[in-house]
């Protein structure tokens, strides 16, 4: 979505706004907020696990190869392609890694957490999330783009919508996500 320059997810738009105003590279804010947003499991009961250090680092590393390998300045359909498919791919990566069990990143752990302690869906409880980062990335400088809207907007009903079909789902009726 980085390369596609309509838009970053608000994530990305919080990075980069910080990255503005300190000498760290994308991934390593990543990977340093990705820290920070645990503490905000505390109040949630959500525990980390390998899946959510193993989420940080190769989050972190993936990012800036990713901006490594990807060129910049493509034209508008692959600009678009790349949009969609970041959007679609990381809604359908949450509800894999997140639904196998192995422990959800920072990130869907505060998602997750949220959506068990108020009874709220993962795809409002998700929305609420990127629209607040969005909203501190903005303010701090991050680029903003229709691809940004699209990504707050949807991630969430796109991550709830494969969770559904692909979540490990264990015999107990109420393990289901809402």
């Amino acid at each position: 979505m980085v390369r596609a320059s309509l838009g970053v997810n608000p994530w990305s738009v919080l990075y980069e706004g910080l990255a503005r105003h300190t000498s760290l590279s994308f991934g390593t804010i990543s990977a340093a907020l990705g820290v920070l947003v645990l503490l905000l499991w505390i109040p949630l009961k959500q525990r980390p696990t390998f899946g959510t250090v193993a989420n940080i680092v190769v989050l972190a590393y993936a990012s800036d190869l990713g901006l490594l390998l990807i060129p910049q300045h493509l034209g508008l359909p692959a600009q678009v392609g790349l949009l969609v498919g970041g959007v679609l791919l990381n809604g359908f990566s949450v509800a894999v890694y997140v639904g196998a069990r192995f422990g959800p990143g920072p990130r869907d752990g505060l998602m997750t957490g949220a959506s068990a302690a108020t009874g709220r869906s993962i795809r409002l409880i998700r929305t609420l999330i990127e629209i607040a980062v969005l909203a501190v990335g903005w303010l701090l400088g991050g680029s903003v783009g229709v691809g940004t809207v699209l990504y707050a907007l949807t991630v969430g009903p796109t991550a709830q919508f494969f969770m559904l079909r692909f979540a490990y789902r264990s015999r107990d009726a109420g393990d289901q996500p809402r």
